[in-house]
């Protein structure tokens, strides 16, 4: 249950899984975000698997970023937006599944290689910035304890084994690849570390009986999806601000679900992700609706009508629905995918925080004119 009075002070920011597709729905949001001089606010910025991609390069391009004194970047587009669009107009998960399909070889590690040399060069957890910026928290899934990892410059954390590894020197690729290292084809993203390195929490909520090494010499990791897709465990308790950016997959009703196994056991993890997804959405909502957080949802397959604004940028359309059925995989966006994602995000964010953290403004402009969705 969420204490008010144990939560501190200050804005955190979820950017959840779902692919290329949630790697553009999430830039649209920052792009909105920025406009509104909310980034150098953020104390905190979580992401899971496509969201990580976002957040990655956010992260690494931070200190490029030329904020003016209202909090806005100017070169917000240069520096955020133009690379992640480049790199989303290419596809990376076939030449990654075949690849993962030789002895020796794992699909992560074909995606690692593609983000560092497209997106990430040879930067470190510890490359980030850590002045008057967002603490940024990488999410995966541990296949040794079951449990969500967190990975930030400050540490690496899995709160089953009880132990965290300070200052990791983990490359950014790594910790983006192991976000969205999604089963079977990406995973598992094996990542070695130094057991004499790993330090035991002071917390006595976070002691555990996992006291084997084993756990802190390597990470077995696979798409934090798995366990939360919405990124949200590490904030939600914590902050007394909220903002969520979902990008998530609805589940499609199937009137004659297949028997077999392989389809099956998919079909009943697809339910299960499904049902975890919308119980925390749910109490997020509760406790904004009940008033003992601040903050505001939007997702993908968010009504924008709910918002209740008479000035929202667009409409729910046939269109704006489709949205929400579009592929989440990592293969190429063509420019007409990406402008209407963007577009979708900008336009939910815009809503989302006119609404319900600013009351009132003006809507913002398409970061993308050549799509708009009005």
């Amino acid at each position: 249950m969420f204490d008010p009075s144990e939560a501190k002070r200050g804005i955190a920011l979820a950017l959840s899984g779902g692919g290329y597709r949630a790697t553009l729905f999430h830039l649209g949001s920052l792009w909105r975000l920025n406009e509104l001089g909310y980034l150098p606010k953020l104390k905190v910025i979580t992401s899971v698997s496509g969201g990580s991609i976002t957040s990655g390069v956010l992260a690494r391009r931070w200190r490029d970023l030329c904020f003016d004194k209202d909090g806005v970047a100017a070169n917000f587009r240069e520096q955020v937006a133009d690379p992640l669009q480049r790199f989303c107009a290419r596809g990376i998960d076939i030449v990654a599944g075949l690849a993962g399909l030789l002895p020796g070889v794992n699909g992560s590690d074909v995606v690692s290689w593609h983000y560092a040399r497209h997106l990430f060069g040879r930067t470190t957890l510890q490359d980030l910035p850590s002045k008057k910026a967002p603490r940024f928290v990488f999410y995966a899934a541990s296949l040794q304890t079951g449990a969500g990892v967190r990975m930030s410059r400050d540490y690496v954390a899995d709160y089953r084994v009880g132990w965290q590894l300070p200052r990791p020197e983990i490359r950014l690729a790594d910790a983006v690849a192991a976000s969205s290292a999604f089963p079977p084809v990406f995973s598992p993203m094996i990542i070695p570390t130094d057991p004499d390195k790993w330090e035991k929490w002071n917390n006595p909520k976070r002691q555990s009986t996992l006291d084997d090494p084993r756990y802190r010499s390597r990470l077995i990791l696979t798409d934090g999806g798995v366990y939360d897709n919405l990124g949200l465990e590490t904030i939600w308790k914590k902050y007394d601000t909220v903002l969520v950016s979902d990008a998530s997959a609805p589940l499609k009703a199937d009137p004659t679900p297949s028997s077999l196994w392989a389809w099956l056991a998919a079909r009943v993890l697809g339910i299960l992700s499904y049902q975890t997804r919308a119980l925390r959405v749910r109490r997020l909502v509760a406790d904004y609706q009940n008033k003992v957080r601040k903050g505001t949802y939007w997702g993908i397959t968010t009504n924008i009508a709910k918002y209740e604004l008479d000035d929202a940028m667009t409409k729910c359309t046939e269109l704006t629905r489709s949205l929400a059925e579009v592929r989440t995989r990592l293969n190429r966006f063509d420019a007409i995918e990406q402008g209407h994602l963007i577009n979708w995000g900008y336009a939910l964010a815009d809503a989302a925080m006119r609404r319900h953290v600013l009351h009132g403004g003006s809507p913002g402009r398409w970061p993308d004119p050549d799509h708009p969705l009005d």
